[in-house]
């Protein structure tokens, strides 16, 4: 008999019947959410986050106000710079956890870039900052 959690319920995501949508945090990257923050009421949400080509990115000063972030880039490229640790290029492969509250900022990315976040809770806001 299989146990099941009261706060989660059993998710599957096909690449293949996803969509992706510009209606994100970033007019310059398209989404596809992979269904986590229904299935988990919220706590955690999960998304692939691909650059729309030929959009750059206006390397804005940001914070967001949240528990854990985690990104894992699957393709291309995509450079972060944060505040009191610099700039790093992140390519496919790569990953990153950006401690809460964190001044970062998206600088520049390839028009090829895709990457996973990993995010808790699924809802948060975002503050724009003044550059470190």
């Amino acid at each position: 008999m299989t146990k099941l959690c009261k706060n989660q319920a059993f998710t599957v995501a096909h690449a293949d019947e996803g969509r992706f949508e510009g209606a994100g945090l970033r007019a310059f990257f398209e989404y596809r959410d992979l269904g986590i923050r229904d299935a988990t009421q919220g706590k955690f949400g999960a998304h692939v986050i691909r650059a729309v080509p030929g959009e750059e990115s206006p390397a804005a000063w940001h914070s967001h106000d949240l528990d854990f972030q985690m990104v894992y880039v699957t393709r291309g490229w995509v450079v972060f710079e944060y505040e009191g640790q610099g700039e790093h290029i992140l390519r496919e492969g790569s990953c990153v956890l950006q401690p809460p509250g964190i001044v970062h900022r998206e600088v520049r990315h390839s028009d090829d870039m895709e990457l996973i976040e990993i995010i808790s809770p699924a809802a948060f806001d975002t503050q724009d900052e003044s550059a470190p």
